[in-house]
């Protein structure tokens, strides 16, 4: 009798790690894992390359560059390392919550020239540029 319940624990401890595996890979279907962040440096640095080019990037909000008028915000993301290399950002989509100076973000956009980018997408905080 002791040999049934230690194997229908087993069982159990099985289906539920298959379960907690099944719900991890839906969790994560569609999630591009491809997308690797740049540095403002590295956009800085060598522009050329990425102009007209779908671009992810983090930085920090420069103090004293946010404009926000209707429907468009403005302002330099600063390198998370240097704290000098910047470009400037427009974005047209609406405010995130908590958005100000000096706050770290993410973002993904198209860099329009050596020195701007038109983001479609900010999040706040900036993840982890280390990707494998």
């Amino acid at each position: 009798m002791g040999i049934e319940l230690g194997m229908e624990k087993q069982q159990k401890t099985i289906a539920v790690i298959l379960f907690v595996v099944l719900v991890a890979v839906i969790g994560l279907w569609g999630v591009d894992f491809s997308q690797s962040y740049l540095m403002v440096s590295d956009l800085a640095n060598d522009p050329q390359s990425h102009i007209g080019n779908e671009v992810n990037t983090m930085g920090n909000i420069k103090n004293g560059t946010l404009q926000v008028v209707p429907g468009v915000i403005t302002f330099s993301l600063v390198d998370l390392e240097d704290h000098v290399s910047e470009i400037q950002v427009q974005y047209t989509g609406d405010l995130p919550a908590s958005f100000v100076e000096g706050q770290g973000i993410s973002l993904s956009g198209t860099m329009v020239s050596a020195q701007k980018i038109e983001a479609h997408q900010i999040v706040m905080g900036c993840p982890s540029k280390y990707t494998e």
